[in-house]
Order: C-alpha cells, then structure tokens, then sequence
C-alpha cells in the first residue's frame, strides 16, 4: 500500500475516538468549546515555533490552559459561558497570527494546518495520536457515568456525591488532549466537525447512550472510508472530503425512516 495511503487510514483511529467524546459534545451542547480548542491550537503551534519546542506539545499545552482558564472563570459566574468561548478563541487565533507574523524566516502552510497534511505526518505524530488516543478513550470510559449523570440531571448528580467540577474539568481536558494530537492530521478547521457530525447522525438511530456512542465512532470511520475513497477518486482534499462524507451521511439518516433516539441530551 502507497505510503500516502496507509497514513490516510490513520483518521480511522481519530473517528473511532472522536465518536464516544462528540456524543457528549452533543449532549452537554459544547460545540462552541470544541470549536475555540481549534483555534486555540493556533495559538500553540505559534508557542512552539517561538520556543523551539514539539508542535504537538505546544498545541495540548495552548489547549489545556484554555481548559482550565474556561474552568476558573465559569466558577466566577461573572459572563456566560459562550461570551468566554468566544473572546478567548479569537484572541488566541489572532495572538497565534500575529506572533507568526513576526517571525523573521518563518514560513508556515497555513493551509496544511487549517485543513490537514497527510504527507506532513511523522511517525512522532502518529505515536501522539495512538497513545493520546488510546489515554482519552481509556479516561472517559472510566468517568463515563458520572459525566453521563451530570449530563442527564445535574442537580441529582451533585445530591448523589458526584464531583461536577472535577468531571468537568477532566471532560474538557480529554477533548482538549484529542483536539491538539489530531489537528495535525483533520486540519483546525475540521477537527469539530469530525465530533459533531458522526454524533448527531449516530443520534437518529441510538436507543441508548452507549449505542449512540458506538455508532458515532463506526459512522465517524464510515465517512473517513468514504471520504477517503473520493479524494483518491476525483483527487479533492482529503480533509473536506471527509467532513462531506459526513454531512452526506447524517442528511440521509435525517431523511430515512429511522425511529427517534433515546439517547438523551
């Protein structure tokens, strides 16, 4: 198999991991959160340009910090959550920007970050993305019922002894972990899209949060595959292929005879 081949078949692994956490996504309506750790890794890959540091570490450092200060300052209760989001996803875009303009001989491809770079992808890259994504998957597994609690009814959660703020803060850290290692290979601008869309077509069909959970990850690779298959066909960006497949199946799964979910959320 061409080697551009087999480092394509490396966005299976992202879909798989991407599906259980976009469920929750869907569910805790955080779309917005995901969509500011995209442009926050902006912001990192500046950072490790600047510091002379691995792009992958300066860009979970950027995302983890953005974690935690959203954690601080939603505990304040002083601005919603979505004017947070808001103001500091396009100050760390903009900071990210106009720190790398002011690199003298820096010359970055934009493009390849925003949308992917297949052929840019070391064997560094695809150790962050196995074993960072076989930690998420692990951690979320094990705080899957007190995230799923809060979720449903969080006053009842909290009255049972779970810990809403740690479960939180662990939550947007595991989504921070998994936006960082696999920028590099769905692009900044796609990396929401691979959470969101497998779980909302996953939704349609799911009875249970599980089975939305699983489905998400199997319609998540479902699109890679096809998405893949027309960048090789018609040579489109393999990135937007995806993110196309995607949309193409959650508008057939909304315009089927599937029966209403009761997954929650």
């Amino acid at each position: 198999m061409p080697r551009s081949v087999w480092l394509r078949c490396n966005r299976l692994g992202v879909a798989v991991v991407a599906g259980p956490l976009g469920c929750f996504v869907v569910w805790r309506r955080m779309a917005y959160f995901s969509e500011s750790l995209a442009h926050t890794s902006l912001l990192g890959m500046a950072l490790g340009f600047l510091l002379g540091i691995n792009l992958t570490a300066g860009i979970i450092t950027a995302c983890v910090a953005l974690a935690l200060l959203l954690a601080t300052l939603q505990g304040r209760g002083r601005l919603a959550t979505d004017t947070l989001l808001g103001i500091m996803a396009h100050a760390a875009l903009s900071v990210g920007l106009v720190v790398m303009s002011l690199m003298e001989g820096l010359r970055v491809d934009l493009l390849g970050y925003l949308f992917g770079d297949i052929l840019s992808i070391t064997r560094s890259d695809l150790y962050w993305v196995y074993g960072g994504g076989a930690a998420a998957l692990g951690v979320l597994a094990w705080m899957w019922r007190p995230l799923l609690a809060l979720t449903v009814q969080e006053e009842l959660a909290r009255a049972e002894g779970v810990p809403a703020p740690a479960v939180r803060l662990g939550f947007m850290l595991i989504i921070a972990l998994v936006v960082a290692i696999t920028m590099k290979i769905i692009g900044i601008l796609l990396i929401t899209s691979l959470l969101i869309i497998p779980a909302a077509t996953a939704r349609r069909f799911a009875r249970t949060p599980e089975q939305m959970a699983v489905l998400a990850s199997g319609i998540g690779a479902l699109a890679v595959v096809g998405g893949l298959f027309a960048s090789l066909r018609w040579d489109t960006p393999t990135g937007p292929s995806i993110v196309v497949a995607a949309t193409i199946l959650f508008v057939l799964a909304f315009t089927s005879g599937g029966f209403p979910s009761r997954s929650g959320g």
